[in-house]
């Protein structure tokens, strides 16, 4: 996940993000340490997330430590295998 976020410092930075399943259900959550205000945007990976088979896209929010959860949410389109010969 590569996340751009107008990090100041410990004060105000990103915090999270999160992988959400279609119906709103988390499959997992990345906590971000420290502030990246030198690095932006940056990129911080998450293992061990869980999709389950019936699911087409994924939805990815950020968090930060004074806004909360944002608004806006990214749809990630899965690509399904295609059964051939």
């Amino acid at each position: 996940m590569t996340l751009a976020h107008p990090d100041t410092g410990w004060d105000h930075y990103a915090d999270a993000w999160e992988v959400l399943a279609p119906n709103g259900n988390s499959l997992g959550v990345r906590e971000l340490a420290h502030p990246h205000e030198n690095e932006q945007p940056f990129t911080r990976s998450l293992s061990g997330v869980q999709i389950p088979p019936d699911v087409q896209e994924l939805r990815i929010r950020a968090r930060c430590n004074v806004d909360g959860w944002g608004e806006e949410i990214f749809t990630l389109k899965l690509e399904t295998e295609s059964s051939g010969n």
